[in-house]
C-alpha cells in the first residue's frame, strides 16, 4: 500500500471504516487521543473479532507540552476472589483458554476516559458518533465473514455469542448490512454517561450481574476498584535512535531486549532491506535466535510488576546483558529453544494517530483470542476478553493467578525518537510475533533506511510454536521472502515453514512518521502514514 501523506493529521488502523472515523474526529478539531478513542470504538464494532468494549489497552502518547512520551496501562486485573484454590474448586486443573474464569476486568474504556481527561479536545460524546453510526449498519467484509465462521467453531452456534454475531443462523453474505443493536445501545449509553458507567454505573452493574451468573469470579467491587496507571515508557537506544515501548505487564521489554541483542552485532548493508524483506540470511538467523531468547524471559520474568523478580526489568533492558546474550548465539547453527509455559497470542488491533499540534498516539487494544472468552452479554453486546488465560495455576510461576493481579500481556506499542523528538509511532498485533515484528520494523527503518510503507509491507520471519505450550521450534517465513534466505536458514538447522504471501497471522503493523524538512529543517513537519496490507485497514492523512 502507498504512503498516505498530509500536513494536519493522520490515522492508520486495521479497518478502513475505523480509519475514516479517526480522520473525521481530527478534521473536527480533535486531538490525536480523541482520534485514537474514536478509531478504537469504531474497531470495536467492525473488528469485534480482535478488540472491543470488553478488552484491554496499552498506550504510548507524545505529550507536546511536556516534550516527553507517557505510557498508559489500560489492562484489567483478576477478581478479588480469583485464587488458585478457587480455580481448582471450580474444576480447573489449568487456566482455561476461554469461559468465565478467563475474564479479567476490561480496562480499555477506563483508559479511554483517562487519556481523554488529560489530552482530549472534543467533548467525550462526540468521539462515539462514528461507532454508533457503524453499529446501526456496516457492510460485511470477507475478513468479517471468515472471522464469524471461525468464531462459530470456537464458541458454538447456539449461545449468546451466536445470537449476537450470527443472528440468522447462517454465514453473512458479502456486503450484507451487519447491525449490532445491543452494542449500539451500549455505545450510546457510554457516550452519554461517560467512562465511569463501565466501572461504577449502570454498565458495571449489568456486567457484574451477567458475569456472576455465567460463573465468573468477577463482582461489582472488582469493577469499582479498577484503575488505569500512568507511567514513563521504557526505552533503549538502537544505533542512535531512541526506541520506546510500554513497561510490564506489557511485553515491551522483550522488543527492546531484542533490539539490544541485534545492536550487539554489526548492521547488514543498507541494500539488504528491500520490498522483498531482508535478504541477509545471517541477520534473519540472529533475529530468530534473539526472539527465542527474549520470549523465554517473558515466561520466566514478566507479569504484574509487583510480582516480577527484583531487578528483572532492569536486566532485560541492560545493553551489557544483551551483549552477553548475543555472545551465546551460534552463527552457524540453531540453538534448541526452551519450551514455553504461556499460551499463544491472538486477536488484537494496533492503531496510531497524529494531530496538527504534534500529538502522537501508539495504541494497542485487544480481546486476546478472537472474540475473547466467548461470553457476550446479549443485553449490552459486550464480548468479554480472555486475558486471564495467561495466568498459571502453579504458585511457583511468576504469572501465577492471584487476586487483583494483572497478567502478562503480549501487547507491545512502539514509538521512535530522534534527537529526543518524536519520529515514528508503530506497533503490531500478533501475540508472540509482536516483539519480533517490532524489532524487524525498527531494523528496517534504522538499518535499512526504508520508508515506513516498505517496512510495514515487507515479508516477515517469526519464531513460532506448532502446538499449544510447545517450544518456539518453527521458523515461519512469508513466501515473498528471498528463496536464498529460506535455503540458508534450513542449512543452519531451522525448521522452516513457508506461509502465505501476506499472512495475517504474521501480524498487522501500522505506522505514522513525522517528516521534517531534511534540508533546512525550518518548515513545519508533515505526516506520512502506512497500513499493513495483511489487514483490511487503511492509512489516511490530510
Amino acid at each position: 500500500m502507498p504512503l498516505a501523506r498530509g500536513a494536519n493529521g493522520a490515522v492508520a488502523s486495521p479497518h478502513a471504516l475505523a480509519t475514516q472515523a479517526g480522520v473525521a474526529i481530527l478534521r473536527a478539531g480533535g486531538s490525536a487521543v480523541d482520534a485514537a478513542i474514536a478509531t478504537n470504538a469504531a474497531l470495536a464494532v467492525v473488528a469485534g473479532y480482535m478488540c472491543g468494549l470488553g478488552g484491554d489497552a496499552f498506550w504510548l502518547i507524545w505529550d507536546v507540552e511536556a516534550g516527553a512520551a507517557q505510557a498508559l496501562n489500560g489492562s484489567g486485573r483478576s477478581a478479588g476472589g480469583a485464587t488458585i484454590e478457587a480455580a481448582h474448586a471450580a474444576g480447573h486443573a489449568e487456566m482455561p483458554l476461554r469461559g468465565p474464569w478467563s475474564i479479567t476486568v476490561p480496562g480499555a474504556i477506563r483508559s479511554w476516559g483517562d487519556a481523554h481527561a488529560r489530552y482530549g479536545r472534543l467533548p467525550w460524546p462526540d468521539l462515539f458518533a462514528p461507532a454508533i453510526e457503524l453499529a446501526s449498519g456496516f457492510p460485511a467484509s470477507a475478513r468479517w465473514i471468515a472471522s464469524i465462521e471461525g468464531g462459530g467453531l470456537a464458541y458454538g452456534v447456539d449461545g449468546d455469542w451466536a445470537r449476537s454475531y450470527r443472528p440468522e443462523g447462517r454465514a453473512w453474505r458479502p456486503g450484507e448490512r451487519v447491525r449490532l443493536p445491543a452494542l449500539e445501545s451500549t455505545l450510546r449509553m457510554l457516550a452519554a454517561d461517560g467512562p465511569d458507567t463501565s466501572y461504577t454505573g449502570a454498565l458495571a452493574a449489568r456486567a457484574a450481574a451477567y458475569l456472576e451468573a455465567s460463573g465468573s469470579p468477577l463482582r461489582a467491587e472488582d469493577f469499582a476498584a479498577h484503575q488505569s496507571d500512568w507511567a514513563a515508557p521504557i526505552s533503549t537506544t538502537y544505533r542512535g535512535v531512541t526506541s520506546l515501548s510500554h513497561p510490564p505487564n506489557s511485553c515491551g521489554p522483550l522488543a527492546l531486549e531484542m533490539l539490544n541483542i541485534l545492536g550487539s552485532f554489526p548492521a547488514p548493508r543498507r541494500g539488504a532491506f528491500t520490498a522483498d524483506g531482508c535478504t541477509d540470511a545471517q541477520w534473519v538467523h540472529i533475529g530468530l535466535e534473539a526472539a527465542r531468547i527474549a520470549l523465554a524471559h517473558r515466561d520466566a520474568w514478566l507479569s504484574d510488576p509487583a510480582a516480577m523478580p527484583a531487578g528483572a526489568l532492569a536486566q532485560m533492558l541492560d545493553p551489557a546483558f544483551a551483549a552477553e546474550l548475543a555472545r551465546s548465539i551460534a552463527l552457524d547453527h540453531v540453538t534448541p529453544p526452551p519450551p514455553t509455559t504461556l499460551p499463544r497470542g491472538g486477536g488484537t488491533i494496533y492503531l496510531c494517530t497524529a494531530d496538527r499540534w504534534g500529538g502522537l498516539v501508539s495504541l494497542i487494544e485487544s480481546n486476546y483470542s478472537g472474540f475473547g472468552s466467548g461470553l457476550v452479554d446479549p443485553e449490552t453486546g459486550i464480548a468479554y476478553q480472555n486475558r486471564g488465560a495467561f495466568f498459571r495455576l502453579d504458585p511457583a510461576q511468576v504469572n501465577a493467578l492471584a487476586p487483583r493481579k494483572r497478567t502478562v500481556h503480549t501487547l507491545t506499542p512502539g514509538m521512535l525518537l530522534r534527537d529526543g523528538k518524536p519520529w515514528i509511532a508503530h506497533g503490531a498485533m500478533g501475540g508472540e510475533i509482536q516483539p519480533q515484528v517490532f524489532a524487524q520494523f525498527v531494523s528496517a527503518v534504522v538499518d535499512g533506511g526504508v520508508d515506513i510503507a516498505t517496512a510495514v509491507a515487507a515479508p516477515r520471519w517469526a519464531a513460532d510454536n506448532e502446538r499449544h505450550l510447545g517450544p518456539l521450534s518453527l521458523t515461519k517465513l512469508e513466501s515473498r521472502i528471498a528463496p536464498s534466505v529460506a535455503e540458508r536458514l534450513r542449512a543452519l538447522g531451522h525448521d522452516v515453514c513457508i506461509t502465505e504471501a501476506f499472512d495475517s497471522a504474521m501480524g498487522h503493523e501500522h505506522a505514522i512518521e513525522i517528516v521534517h524538512d531534511a534540508v533546512t529543517g525550518d518548515a513545519p513537519p508533515t505526516l506520512a502514514a502506512a497500513a499493513d496490507p495483511r489487514s483490511e485497514g487503511s492509512a489516511a492523512a490530510y
